[in-house]
């Protein structure tokens, strides 16, 4: 494609994530006159992407594989794109994206920015594969021009480690939430209080907190056997501690919960929900809860990074121990006991959070503001925050400052 509009190139390991994570990014630097280019495995979500205004370049990336000469292969190809598009900054989320996509283009002295969104299975376990992630990361990030994080347990480690200079990072909420898109809806679905309904919406994967859920829905069942639990998402094969369609099949056949599948669109879903629940082990932002709370909804979350980020425990929502089941049953009672009126109390305080805190704005004025810096091309967007985001200062501070 020829063109003599400067090049951005972003790379994750899904196109869905690209199209369903950062379509406002991708709109904003769209109209500040750069041609992005998606580079990411394909799967249905394409056509949005290209309908965005995005090209989309096609790449097989092995998320969960540990093949070092698969892995040799995937920093090839990404030179080999980079070489032929020759882009003025490169943009990396996820790990094999943010390793060999920036390794990639350090090569070519295209400058680089990196989003470590969440550490995963690999720095949860902390098995072999961590030393390896963790040398892989040292090495692909000590070039970035800047690297954002989404909590600042998540940006202390890194920094702790030595796998990130403490000058090159930088915080930002999470992928954002379109507060327009994700609005308020008339109506509460549980005027019954012991009706209520629980969603749990994630990647299918046992580090999510799937198990406790299921537990816990049934503790709660046998005490409030008006509670309903519905789970959503996409069962993840190929993750090392993925859910499997049997054990889905089986807690349906048993009556525990509602499987609702896989959505493109999860705010009706929301909408219908009474409560949205999070038990996982450790998140970057969780992007669940920032739309179950920017659409009014109380939250139940465990109190680990990333969920506490979110959750204000007792304002709106609540914090329950990780890996314990009985503790989210607890929770989840309260929630039902507390009934309509602290629950819709519950979801207002959310949506003000969000609009303070989380707005994805924060995080497009932060990566035009670097963008700037390392591009030299001037923003028509105000930037005016950003200076609050940058550096060692908290976006959370920034944000209730801004909104005062």
């Amino acid at each position: 494609m020829t063109t003599s509009r400067p090049r951005i190139i972003i790379s994750i390991n899904t196109a869905w994530n690209i199209a369903n994570f950062r379509a406002g990014l991708i709109a904003a630097l769209v109209a500040e006159g750069y041609d992005v280019v998606a580079i990411a495995p394909p799967d249905g979500h394409v056509p949005r992407l290209e309908a965005m205004g995005c090209q989309f370049i096609p790449l097989p990336i092995d998320s969960k594989g540990t093949n070092p000469a698969k892995d040799a292969s995937l920093f090839l190809r990404y030179l080999s794109i980079l070489r032929r598009e020759r882009p003025v900054a490169y943009l990396g989320y996820t790990v094999k994206p943010n390793v060999y996509g920036s390794l990639a283009a350090q090569r070519l002295a295209i400058p680089v920015i990196n989003n470590v969104s969440g550490l995963g299975t690999a720095f949860i376990r902390n098995t072999w594969l961590t030393k390896i992630v963790k040398r892989l990361y040292g090495t692909a990030l000590a070039n970035s021009h800047c690297v954002f994080f989404q909590n600042d347990d998540d940006r202390g480690l890194f920094v702790s480690a030595g796998l990130v200079a403490a000058e090159q990072t930088r915080l930002v909420p999470g992928s954002g939430i379109d507060l327009t898109r994700f609005a308020p809806v008339e109506g509460e679905p549980g005027m019954n209080s012991n009706s209520c309904r629980f969603l749990l919406i994630a990647r299918l994967v046992f580090d999510k907190g799937v198990r406790e859920y299921v537990d816990a829905a049934r503790i709660v069942q046998a005490a409030r056997p008006d509670a309903s639990f519905q789970m959503m998402g996409f069962l993840d094969v190929e993750n090392r501690t993925a859910v499997s369609r049997t054990d889905v099949d089986r807690w349906v056949a048993e009556g525990v919960i509602d499987f609702l599948g896989q959505a493109d669109d999860v705010r009706p879903h929301i909408a219908a929900a009474d409560c949205v629940v999070l038990p996982s082990y450790r998140e970057g932002t969780p992007r669940t809860l920032l739309e179950a709370a920017a659409l009014g909804k109380p939250i139940v979350a465990t109190d680990v990074p990333g969920c506490r980020e979110v959750v204000d425990d007792g304002e709106n929502g609540l914090l329950c121990r990780v890996r314990d089941a009985n503790d989210l049953a607890a929770k989840m009672i309260e929630i039902i006991d507390m009934g309509y009126a602290r629950r819709l109390a519950m979801g207002h305080a959310g949506r003000v959070k969000m609009e303070r805190q989380f707005d994805e704005r924060l995080v497009t004025d932060a990566y035009l503001a670097a963008l700037r810096e390392c591009v030299g091309r001037t923003p028509r967007i105000s930037v005016s925050r950003v200076r609050l985001i940058s550096g060692t200062d908290s976006w959370r501070s920034a944000a209730s400052s801004s909104n005062k």
